[in-house]
């Protein structure tokens, strides 16, 4: 009995270190540099500390022509939205698969988001983690969805 509790100890120490590696905070992320990606949702995990999704990007990618003048929602936190609209930029490395960092789930909840699934074509806008030469990992401040946008920084307003 004594040796089956070693075991599972030693096994939960082993997948805690990695499941703290998976949340990042906002300040790891270039937040100076907004990048815009589009594509279809392919793996979706709608749960907490964070709803996460893999995205499969357009190989035709292009910043919309109509990008800097969409419509925000109001939230609490202070963004400035239009100047992330307008500075907006595609990604420059050519990663056809990158790991999406939504909101906690309960802010999701918050802005009525319906549950994305697989399959599910969206837009994002948002920050690299360590610039763009770390892991195709984004995280997004704006989410765009079946013709609604999002924030998702905080909640609404």
């Amino acid at each position: 009995m004594k040796r089956r509790h070693l075991m599972l100890a030693a096994c939960a120490g082993a997948v805690l270190p990695l499941r703290g590696q998976a949340h990042h905070g906002w300040s790891r992320f270039d937040q100076g540099r907004p990048i815009y990606l589009e594509g279809r949702a392919v793996r979706v995990a709608w749960r907490n500390p964070h709803v996460e999704l893999d995205l499969e990007v357009a190989s035709d990618l292009r910043l919309p022509a109509d990008l800097a003048k969409r419509p925000l929602p109001a939230q609490s936190a202070q963004v400035d939205g239009p100047g992330l609209l307008a500075a907006a930029v595609l990604p420059t490395r050519k990663d056809r698969l990158w790991h999406v960092e939504l909101a906690p789930l309960t802010r999701m909840e918050a802005w009525k988001v319906a549950e994305i699934r697989p399959g599910t074509s969206l837009a994002l806008l948002g920050f690299t983690f360590g610039g763009e030469q770390g892991e195709a990992v984004l995280r997004a401040e704006y989410l765009f969805v079946a013709g609604q946008a999002y924030g998702l920084r905080s909640s609404p307003a």
